[in-house]
């Protein structure tokens, strides 16, 4: 039996589809999305909800942005000349540093769950699209089990919920957004799901 067909059997649709959100929100994230990306992303279609409506918006920008446009806007918002626009770390988000506490109870968690960096990626672990894809691995099993709901809460609420709805407020309301604002609108309303859904679930 294939991983994914394992996992359509061991965790619900609704988890497949969590788990499928963070990890778009984490490819359009990491770098500046390819073209097959953008193609992808303009297929898309939303319903009338707030969510839906901003994957519309997403949507059809998508269909309108080359290749290169996106990745300059990605460059202006993350990377820019000494520093974009907005730095997607954890830690700085939560101290106003990089590599400080926050990071360092990442990696902790991370060894304690047998998660391992990539050998080809050097940013710092805290980044908001290797959360976001840690997060997507936790649901579905990538790391062994698919992690029950009080240790999917347990992370979200530890390493996610202090700063990535704030993130993507800011990513919403950059002045380099473009492509990205509703991005931002996407993440912080799935940020705010996934915090109301576990604070109900804990109660």
């Amino acid at each position: 039996m294939t991983q994914a067909a394992q996992t359509e059997l061991t965790i619900p649709r609704e988890d497949k589809l969590r788990a499928d959100l963070y990890d778009f929100l984490s490819a359009l994230l990491a770098g500046p999305p390819p073209r097959g990306l953008l193609e992808q992303t303009a297929r898309l279609t939303g319903d009338s909800s707030p969510l839906g409506q901003a994957i519309g918006t997403l949507s059809n920008l998508a269909g309108k942005t080359t290749e290169r446009g996106a990745e300059r806007e990605f460059t202006d918002l993350f990377i820019g000349i000494g520093r974009g626009e907005l730095v997607p770390y954890a830690s700085y988000y939560m101290t106003g540093f990089l590599n400080e506490k926050p990071l360092a109870a990442l990696r902790a968690d991370m060894a304690a769950r047998a998660i391992e960096r990539a050998a080809n990626v050097y940013e710092p672990e805290d980044n908001i699209a290797s959360l976001m894809e840690m997060m997507a691995g936790l649901i579905e099993g990538r790391f062994g089990a698919p992690a029950t709901l009080a240790q999917q809460r347990a992370f979200f609420s530890r390493h996610i919920s202090p700063w990535a709805g704030h993130f993507f407020s800011d990513l919403e309301g950059a002045k380099t957004s473009v492509l990205y604002a509703p991005v931002g609108t996407i993440g912080r309303l799935f940020m705010e799901i996934e915090r109301e859904a576990f604070r109900m679930a804990g109660a």
